[in-house]
């Protein structure tokens, strides 16, 4: 991993092709510190979701996610963008990769042509 992912302030957490944590990056072991922090890397990535999300990965993780996986969540008044892709090796899907950050309430949005 990059020093600069390793300090980012996005949440990265990358996992092989069987599922299992193989990466976090500083702000993933903070964001899930309560379910062991940077103590997850060698842990299934599926054990760490509820279904229907499990079955998603499993299923991204099978096929490989061609656009990804977006969607946004809110847990004690916070609100963040999850996005889920593919790890490529040789242009194979070898993995996942998860980003996660948190957005603000009032976000702008903008229109261009």
């Amino acid at each position: 991993m990059h020093d600069w992912i390793k300090e980012a302030p996005v949440a990265v957490t990358v996992c092989d092709k069987e599922g299992k944590i193989t990466e976090m990056n500083q702000k993933a072991g903070e964001v899930f510190e309560k379910r062991g922090g940077l103590g997850l890397i060698g842990a299934s990535l599926l054990d760490c979701h509820p279904e229907p999300s499990r079955t998603k990965l499993k299923n991204m993780l099978a096929e490989g996610a061609q656009v990804g996986n977006a969607y946004t969540i809110e847990k004690n008044g916070v609100k963040k963008i999850i996005f889920q892709f593919s790890a490529l090796k040789d242009g194979k899907p070898d993995g996942l990769v998860e980003l996660s950050f948190q957005i603000p309430s009032d976000m702008p949005h903008y229109i261009r042509k």
